[in-house]
């Protein structure tokens, strides 16, 4: 069983809890279902998110989940001019026997236009 690393990101419409609960939540389950894996198949998860999000930590709605004895981090994204707002992303670290190639990175919504290389 390899090690593999996962992105995804979202972007919210308003800073608020529970739209960031269902829209992270959203990601959480589109990246696990869309890679075949289960909680048991994840070791950690960054999130991060930009600057003007205040609402509630990103890794919350991972354990409203019941993602709950997984290692959960959160981090803000750099503030840089002109940058997407209201995005949280995702880095998960997961075991799979998936090659590197066929592991499906997920940006829904507007965040797809941050990587239009590995979107999904």
């Amino acid at each position: 069983m390899a090690v593999r690393a996962v992105r995804g990101a979202v972007q919210l419409e308003r800073d608020e809890a529970g739209h960031m609960d269902e829209h992270v939540g959203a990601l959480l389950t589109a990246l696990l279902e869309r890679n075949g894996l289960t909680a048991d198949d994840l070791i950690s998860i960054w999130f991060t998110a930009t600057p003007d999000l205040h609402s509630d930590f990103p890794a919350a709605a991972a354990r409203k989940l019941g993602i709950v004895d997984v290692p959960l981090i959160c981090a803000q994204e750099l503030d840089i001019e002109g940058a997407m707002p209201r995005v949280v992303r995702i880095l998960a670290h997961v075991e799979s026997d998936r090659p590197r190639s066929d592991v499906a990175h997920v940006y829904l919504g507007a965040a797809a236009a941050l990587r239009k290389d590995i979107a999904q």
